[in-house]
């Protein structure tokens, strides 16, 4: 143990940890991410020290400029990180030590590591929250870009990726905004919880000091302290609150990458990637492989394994402050670099792809994708009950099936082989352009519907 280290511990350990003690015990080599945070945090906490009278101006005005100094040198590459020094908070005090002296063992009058770490964390994870926002808001015009150009375009609607019925290529793309306004949504409603400071809770229980843990929660741009130094201290649920968000949004990222998959395969063909995103095959020259989304699509297991482990974690501490809690922030760290990495991915893979049109309209057509229609036709038209339509629809189906034809193919006679009341009016509904035009109930697939949701869209999102 070094003398600075020692001074630090409070002279309670007589001898330094070996070599093990320490690698357990240090987080700097991945804590040293909330280095401006946690100068942010502690220029916040000198200057309500002062504004206080707890210590002078002179003394702030040392920390303030030393702190800035050590900040231009992490992130100019020249500061020299200490394993010995555990943590991002002891580096930057000894660092600052050495640049302005005496002043600088005044910084952590009023405060501890637990506060200090607590609000450092809380800090990098709404600046992450923020850009997962913009993340997302991004990756939704690049979806409503794509519905616009496509708002018209039929291809088949899927259960069971099974041809179910026609809907419109505008009409899936919105899907997708819809899924991440939620994320958005979820997002912003995490960001309003965890804008509370701990800043000022110290240890544990509070401080004797006169501190203004107002000040310091309006510097750092809380809403308000937090009011219990308990919690304070041992709340990790902001970061568990960002995990879940990133999951949510990274399971719906992880769809459309698997569709993406599978429509870019030679047996779709619906969209093309572009060159950008795809990779080649270093055998078979014909290949383009959809790699970005493949990986995006494995990469997503990280963010949910983040989440449960951080939960493994919480679940069996007491109040308020354990070891454990170090084990907090390298799978949030890695979560939020694979969310915003997928986000950036998805919107580009989403911005370049080519949705091929004839093929979309092709595979809508088939498999028997309006024999909805047909039976709701049967049901408008004849006055028949839904069952019974529906019965007659799969003995038609089977008809088609047998003649290797679809369903707008048989001729009047074979429907009145089927049942004597269909009359040639039935043609009117069989084919995809008028399924998907019928289907103008709120939230159907009908292209006005689609361009009226497109111009909310952009609205919402102006």
């Amino acid at each position: 143990m070094t003398k600075d280290q020692n001074q630090m511990w409070g002279g309670r350990f007589a001898a330094g940890p070996d070599a093990i003690m320490e690698a357990i015990n240090a987080s700097i080599g991945f804590d040293q991410r909330m280095a401006a945070q946690d100068i942010q945090g502690s220029r916040a906490h000198a200057n309500m020290l002062a504004a206080v009278g707890i210590i002078s101006d002179t003394d702030a005005d040392a920390i303030g400029e030393g702190l800035l100094t050590v900040l231009s040198e992490i992130e100019g590459g020249t500061f020299q990180f200490s394993t010995a020094l555990e943590d991002i908070h002891m580096n930057v005090e000894a660092r600052l030590k050495e640049l302005v002296g005496e002043p600088a063992g005044r910084l952590h009058t009023a405060r501890s590591r637990n506060d200090q770490v607590a609000t450092d964390f809380r800090l990098w994870v709404r600046d992450q929250m923020d850009a997962a926002i913009e993340g997302v808001d991004a990756l939704m015009r690049a979806f409503l870009a794509q519905a616009e150009a496509g708002a018209d375009w039929v291809m088949p609607g899927f259960t069971h990726l099974q041809t179910a019925q026609p809907v419109t290529w505008g009409h899936h793309m919105l899907a997708y905004v819809e899924m991440l306004s939620r994320d958005k949504s979820r997002m912003q409603d995490a960001r309003r919880r965890m804008n509370e400071s701990p800043l000022g809770a110290a240890a544990l229980a509070g401080t004797s000091f006169p501190i203004d843990r107002q000040m310091t929660a309006d510097a750092l741009g809380f809403d308000r302290p937090c009011a219990n130094s308990l919690d304070a201290v041992s709340d990790r649920d902001f970061a568990l609150e960002f995990l879940s968000c990133a999951s949510i949004c990274a399971m719906h990222l992880s769809r459309f990458a698997e569709e993406l998959v599978i429509w870019s395969s030679a047996q779709f063909r619906f969209v093309t990637l572009s060159d950008r995103f795809s990779t080649g095959s270093s055998i078979m020259p014909q290949k383009k492989n959809p790699d970005a989304a493949e990986l995006l699509r494995a990469k997503i297991g990280r963010i949910f394994g983040a989440n449960v482990a951080l939960m493994m974690v919480m679940k069996g501490l007491p109040l308020t402050y354990s070891k454990d809690m170090q084990e907090d922030k390298e799978q949030v760290f890695d979560a939020a670099d694979n969310l915003m990495l997928g986000l950036a991915a998805m919107t580009g893979m989403v911005s370049d792809m080519t949705a091929n049109r004839d093929h979309l309209r092709a595979a809508a057509a088939s498999g028997f994708s309006t024999a909805t229609d047909l039976a709701d036709w049967l049901v408008r038209a004849l006055g028949m009950p839904f069952r019974d339509a529906h019965h007659v629809t799969g003995s038609l189906v089977a008809l088609a099936e047998k003649r290797g034809v679809d369903l707008p193919d048989l001729s009047l006679v074979d429907m009145q082989s089927v049942h004597a009341d269909i009359t040639q009016d039935v043609f009117t509904v069989l084919s995809v352009e008028a399924s998907v035009t019928s289907r103008t109930s709120f939230g159907g697939t009908a292209p006005d519907n689609v361009r009226a949701q497109i111009k909310h869209w952009k609205e919402v999102l102006a």
